[in-house]
């Protein structure tokens, strides 16, 4: 595997490989990798991709400077850990090569109604700064597709609008959320919990499956959702949200609905952990608001 930092470099290498009629597939992240993230290499070597990853930690997509501050750097384990995958091109460029002109001086791009709510009403401005990083790192590769893990629901969903607004020429590919044997979705934050906040964080999936389960047979949003937050207190977590909406395009929940997915953040110890469930085929009631 071969890693640049620059992207007259990076876009040397896509140059050569395209011109070998390879199709070019990319994962963007931002480190300390887990098998989550190899499984999108995985998926991208599948698909018979050059592949190219970029490890770069955003600073516009963090609103806690100290969050910003801890998020581990790895980049050593982690170029071995795609090495071993055999991705075939590491793009880890530094802030100064991402934001010349400096962030306040930044052009930043907004997508409307997908980004609102959710992790965008806990997190103000996060998805301008992951879509305005997305955008640039899709121009920099142009991949002819880019693979995302559907753990970050909302996260796909904003790129994805933002792609088609934009008609940006590539194919936004999701990817299975990656789980440990318990069923804790995997994420760089895990490695945030102690021994026994990891038992613990298992929780969340949890109750998103009991949520699923008093859903189907009382087809009651409200009252799912508000056991189910009485619960997941119980459990250690400091909810942050649990909500069900239209897959399509994550608005609230209507009858005519048939598919609907059950998303939920909360907070155990210092680690923020997002989930989320898909439920298909349904028809919803909706008995009550959920405020």
């Amino acid at each position: 595997m071969i890693t640049v930092h620059t992207i007259r470099e990076l876009r040397e290498h896509v140059r050569k490989a395209r011109s070998a009629q390879r199709v070019i597939g990319f994962v963007p992240t931002m480190g300390n990798l887990h098998e989550g993230h190899i499984s999108l290499i995985q998926r991208s070597l599948g698909d018979d991709c050059f592949t190219v990853a970029s490890i770069f930690v955003n600073p516009l997509q963090f609103d806690d400077p100290d969050d910003l501050a801890r998020y581990p750097r790895t980049l050593e384990r982690d170029q071995q850990m795609l090495a071993e995958a055999g991705c075939n091109l590491l793009f880890a460029p530094d802030v100064d090569e991402m934001y010349p002109e400096g962030q306040d001086r930044q052009t930043t791009i907004h997508v409307p109604e997908v980004s609102e709510g959710l992790c965008g009403g806990s997190r103000p401005g996060h998805f301008d700064g992951v879509a305005t990083v997305v955008n640039k790192l899709l121009n920099m590769v142009q991949p002819d597709k880019a693979f995302f893990g559907e753990k970050d629901f909302q996260q796909v969903a904003v790129i994805r609008k933002m792609v088609d607004d934009l008609c940006l020429p590539v194919a936004i590919c999701p990817v299975p959320t990656a789980r440990d044997i318990d069923g804790l979705a995997l994420s760089s934050r895990n490695g945030y919990l102690t021994e026994e906040e990891r038992q613990q964080a298992t929780g969340l999936y949890r109750t998103l499956q009991e949520i699923a389960n008093d859903f189907r047979e009382h087809k009651d949003i409200s009252r799912s959702l508000t056991d189910a937050r009485e619960r997941l207190d119980q459990r250690g977590f400091r909810t942050d949200y649990l909500e069900i909406r239209r897959t399509s395009d994550l608005a609230p929940a209507s009858p005519e609905d048939d598919s609907v997915i059950i998303l939920g953040a909360a907070y155990i110890g210092k680690a923020r952990l997002i989930d989320n469930l898909l439920i298909d085929n349904l028809t919803v009631t909706l008995n009550a608001s959920d405020d």
